[in-house]
Order: structure tokens, then C-alpha cells, then sequence
């Protein structure tokens, strides 16, 4: 229901999904379907979702392929590959609910591709030990995301996009509703629901080199600790091994584990298969942290190519297998860089691809610490630990979309509707006007100044004095952040968008940065130079929180693992 005031239009639900990738729209299906009313906001175009970037595949153990996989298998790669920091009960739910998942997802429609017996078919991808990726063709998130679109459109699932989500409302402790600017009409919006669900995805656009789309800065991530949501493992941030690295308007966009998974090898400019050096026994299906900085020792020992990358090859599949197994990449190459992949080698080289921290939630129903506010997808924290295992995104997406919808409308039927605080309101809609019809910072350069600053001394490898570096380029952003300003209106102003998402990208950048400092240790995705080993003493996590104007830290212990699930991990860590 919709209504007009002087300000602003008002609009009542009972669950609010912001955010409408792969997460958001799985969890307004559960959400709907267990009788809520549900409205999904999204900051881009329905179906334009950064899930369409995750292309290899889903991890699920069906044992299509490798008939000896199974959920504990998949539970102990999970551990394993997040170097023993995960939540165990979120990759336990993850490991037993993902086939199942997937199943439904054939159900609503989804086009798998097959087994000669007309299964599921399943490829191989880095650090897991059976052949486990479900995928469609190097085509997957797309389908995910043409495949739930459709069941939200046949659901009365109400769905306002283009609209960025400013700031959320709270009554009392409670999350009750959130403040959002209509960015292709310049109206504010005032949603009123009983819960809030958080999919807004990553941050990956706070680096100057990275596989995400635009839309990945963080929001979700500064929405819910200006709320009092606690943050997690912020530090733990992947690189992905394999970007594009020419031409430069497309550096960083994602190729592909699913190159590796289908036989692809990496080559240095003397033609060395260099991964026979780093990792013998899987090579270039390792964990993606080890492949990743191998590339990048490659490149730093100057064995890399022209435009500063590696070599993948998969020539030797020939061109009937490479444009029927890896058709995006096909076009992707062709179109963009004028390489025939089928006849000639990809430069390739690490990207920032994806942030295993996130807000903290609870692994049966994804609630965070702040009543009425949830979570899932890769906003959320727990699942990955330290480094996240390729696949795993988009059985998360589902597994932990599907358990917050559930949870937010079994909590909205014990909760009544909350009062909006119109004063908090009309604040908020003057702090956005404010950045309009002023002469004040360009918005675009301060994001470049931080992204510069994250790229150069937050990457791969970091150090305390690079950290600190990158810490105090933050505070100097800070105020000047509160000062930019923008010409023309509120409609279709790319510059107030910018200015707007600034607040929650020096948050997620100084996050991750204060947790690189504090851990003094090389765990995963986390690399420093000054302390290359693990700390035994530093298997916990690093929590975040709001403290006045300034950013708490703690330590915290990880969840203690059942006995029964601690004889499917290594030994030796317990």
C-alpha cells in the first residue's frame, strides 16, 4: 500500500528486501510464500544483479559425477578453505541444503547443463575435492537470475527499481523501515515494514581493479552498522586469480574459474607452467588465495606478459569444446580485447572479486544482532571464514536467501507494525537535498582517491606501513565526503548517487583496514609481508561495531565445533 505526503510517498509492507540480486529474490520467494507481504528495492534494473557475474557454477554435492562426493566432503572443503574462521553450523547448512536448492532451482525452470544420462552435470573448480560445480555452461548467476525474476513476477511480489536505500529507520532498538531516493524520478520513498533483509551484495568497487559492477559499494554493508549491526571478518577480502588486464576499459572484469575448472593452464612469458612450482598436486585448482598470489609472484619476478598479467591457455580443448563449455568467455575475449581464445592465449592477472566479512548473522535465519534487521549473500558474514571456495557464493545465495525469508516473516508474525519518527525523516531527505545545486567537492574524485589508496596498499600482499598509509588516506576522506556537492536535481544525478554511497564505502574501506592492521598474521586471503605465517593464537574472529562516532573492534572466539563434525576436518587445528 502507497501513499502520497507532502515530502515524501509512503509505502507499508511486511518484509523489506533491499537488494535484488540472487539472495534478495530467494528470500522474497520464502517470504511470500509463507504469507508476508513482500516488497524488493533495487538499486539498479530488476534482473541486473551482480549474481550474473558469478558464472562457473553452483556447489552442490549431488555425486552426479564424482558418485563418492557427499555433504561432509563438501563441509570439510568449506572449513578447510576458510582456514578454520567460518561459523561450522553455516557451512553444515550450506554442505546438507544446497542439493536441494538446486533441485528447486531445475523445478522453477532452470537449463542445467547435462550428463550423457541426463543428469546434472558437475565440473571440477579449485580446492574441491570432487567435481561439484552445477553450472550452465560459464552462463550460471545469469540463469539464477532469469530463473527466480520469474518467479517473483508471478508472485505478487511488489518491486520498485532504480531506487537507493539512504538510510534505515528504527523504533526504539527495532529496525522498522528504511528512507529511499527513486533515482530515475528524484522521489523519496518511506517504507514502513516489520522486518528489513539486507542482500546488497559487496564492496568491491571501493578498489580501482576489481570483477564487480558498479552497483557493489558497500551500502548494505554501511545501512546496517549505522543501525547497530555488528560487522565480521571485514578483512578477509578475495582476489580473485583470473581478471582481464587489457584493454584497460575492461581491467579487472572476471574470467572464469570454470577456464581452469574445463582443463585451461597458466603460463608465464617464458612459456613455464609455474604452477607446477606452487602447487604440484592440484595446480591450477588450488584454493584461489594461493593461485592468486602465484600469478601475482609471477608478475612481481618479472616473468609476466605485455599488460603486466600471466598467460591462461586452453587452446590444446579445441574450438568445438571451448565455445560449447565457455561460451561467454568466447565472446568476452573476442569482443572486448579481439582474442580468439579457441587459437590464442588470455592475459590474466588477480582482481578483487568478492568480501567473505559482512554483517553477522545468526546460520538458522540470518537475523543480525538489531531486532527486525536480517541478512544473506555476500553482505553477510560466517560462512567463508578467510577465504571462500568458488561455488560457494551461489549456494549461499540460495541456502541463505531461502533461510532469511523464512526467518523474517516467522519474526513478523510475532511483531506489530513500527512508528516512523517523521522528524528522523525530514532530516534524512534534508541531508540528501543538501548534496544538490552546490559547488562543493566532485564526489567521483574523492571514490577514486580511496580506490587508488585501497589498490596500492590494501591488495594481495599487505603491510603495517602500506595499512597505515591507507588508514589515514580514509580519515582525510572522511569530512570532505560530508561536503561534496553536485549540479542539476534528484532525477537521474549520478553525481548525488555518488556522494551518497561515499558514507558506506569509507565504512566498509576502514573496516577492512583496521582488521588488516589488528591481524597480525597471514591467514587465507589475508597476506602480510610482516607476518607471513598463521598465529594459532588468531583463530578467532574480528567483530565490528559502531561506538559513538568511532569503529570498535573485538575479538571474539569462533563457535565451538560439535565432535561429531570435527572428525570431518584436519585434525591438527583442533
Amino acid at each position: 500500500m502507497s501513499y502520497m505526503s507532502s515530502k515524501y510517498i509512503k509505502h507499508e509492507t511486511d518484509v523489506l528486501i533491499i537488494g535484488a540480486g540472487g539472495a534478495g529474490m530467494r528470500a522474497a520467494i520464502s517470504a511470500f510464500d509463507a504469507g508476508a507481504r513482500v516488497t524488493i528495492l533495487s538499486k539498479s534494473l530488476l534482473g541486473k544483479a551482480h549474481t550474473v557475474m558469478a558464472e562457473g557454477g553452483i556447489a552442490a554435492a549431488l555425486a552426479n559425477v564424482d558418485s563418492k562426493d557427499s555433504w561432509e566432503v563438501h563441509f570439510s572443503d568449506t572449513m578447510e578453505e576458510g582456514v578454520y574462521i567460518s561459523n561450522y553450523r553455516m557451512a553444515e547448512l550450506l554442505a546438507k541444503e544446497a542439493p536441494e536448492r538446486v533441485r528447486e532451482l531445475e523445478e522453477y525452470g532452470a537449463l542445467f547443463d547435462r550428463t550423457p544420462e541426463g543428469t546434472i552435470m558437475q565440473r571440477a573448480f579449485g580446492a574441491h575435492t570432487y567435481r561439484r560445480l552445477c553450472h550452465v555452461g560459464d552462463r550460471t548467476g545469469l540463469e539464477i537470475i532469469r530463473t527466480l525474476e520469474d518467479q517473483i513476477l508471478h508472485r505478487d511480489i511488489k518491486f520498485f527499481d532504480e531506487l537507493y536505500v539512504t538510510k534505515l529507520l528504527k523504533d526504539g532498538g527495532r529496525v522498522v523501515g528504511a528512507v529511499g531516493l527513486k533515482l530515475n524520478t528524484g522521489e523519496f520513498y518511506v517504507f514502513s515494514s516489520r522486518a528489513v533483509i539486507i542482500s546488497t551484495g559487496g564492496c568491491g568497487r571501493i578498489f580501482k581493479v576489481t570483477s564487480n559492477s558498479w552497483e557493489s559499494t558497500g551500502d548494505g554493508l554501511g545501512l546496517a552498522y549505522e543501525a547497530g549491526a555488528e560487522l565480521m571478518d571485514m578483512e578477509m577480502i578475495q582476489f580473485h586469480p583470473t581478471g582481464m588486464v587489457y584493454p584497460p576499459g575492461v581491467k579487472g572484469l572476471l574470467v572464469t574459474e570454470g577456464v581452469r575448472g574445463e582443463g585451461g593452464i597458466l603460463l608465464n612469458s617464458q612459456g613455464e607452467r609455474f604452477m607446477q612450482r606452487y602447487s604440484p598436486k592440484k595446480m591450477e585448482l588450488d584454493a584461489r588465495d594461493i593461485v592468486a598470489r602465484a600469478n601475482y609472484a609471477e608478475i612481481m619476478a618479472g616473468r609476466g606478459t605485455i599488460h603486466g598479467g600471466v598467460y591462461l591457455d586452453i587452446t590444446q580443448k579445441g574450438p568445438d569444446f571451448i565455445k560449447k563449455k565457455l561460451p561467454s568467455m568466447y565472446k568476452q575475449f573476442l569482443d572486448f580485447a579481439g582474442v580468439d581464445i579457441t587459437k590464442e592465449k588470455m592475459e590474466v592477472a588477480p582482481t578483487v572479486h568478492y568480501q567473505m566479512g559482512g554483517i553477522k548473522v545468526n546460520p538458522e535465519t540470518t537475523a543480525t544482532n538489531v531486532p527486525g534487521l536480517f541478512a544473506s549473500g555476500e553482505v553477510a558474514s560466517g560462512l567463508h571464514g578467510a577465504n571462500r571456495l568458488g561455488g560457494n557464493s551461489l549456494a549461499d545465495i540460495l541456502v541463505f536467501g531461502k533461510r532469511s525469508g523464512d526467518g523474517a516473516s516467522s519474526y513478523v508474525k510475532g511483531v506489530s507494525p513500527g512508528k516512523i519518527d517523521e522528524s528522523t525523516v525530514s532530516a534524512e531527505i534534508e541531508r540528501v537535498e543538501a548534496f544538490v545545486g552546490k559547488d562543493g567537492l566532485n564526489p567521483h574524485e574523492i571514490a577514486e582517491k580511496l580506490a587508488e589508496s585501497m589498490s596500492e596498499n590494501v591488495g594481495i600482499i599487505r603491510n603495517e606501513d602500506n595499512l597505515r598509509r591507507a588508514l589515514k588516506t580514509i580519515a582525510d576522506l572522511k569530512e570532505p565526503s560530508t561536503r561534496a556537492g553536485v549540479q542539476g536535481g534528484l532525477k537521474y544525478n549520478k553525481g548525488l548517487l555518488q556522494a551518497l554511497e561515499l558514507s558506506s564505502m569509507l565504512t566498509a574501506a576502514e573496516a577492512i583496514v583496521r582488521g588488516a592492521i589488528e591481524r597480525k598474521e597471514s591467514r587465507g586471503a589475508h597476506a602480510r609481508s610482516d607476518y607471513p605465517k598463521k598465529n594459532p593464537d588468531l583463530r578467532k574472529n574480528i567483530i565490528y561495531t559502531k561506538g559513538g562516532n568511532e569503529m570498535k573492534l573485538e575479538w571474539r572466539e569462533v563457535p565451538r565445533i560439535p565432535d561429531e563434525l570435527k572428525k570431518l576436518v584436519p585434525e591438527e587445528v583442533y
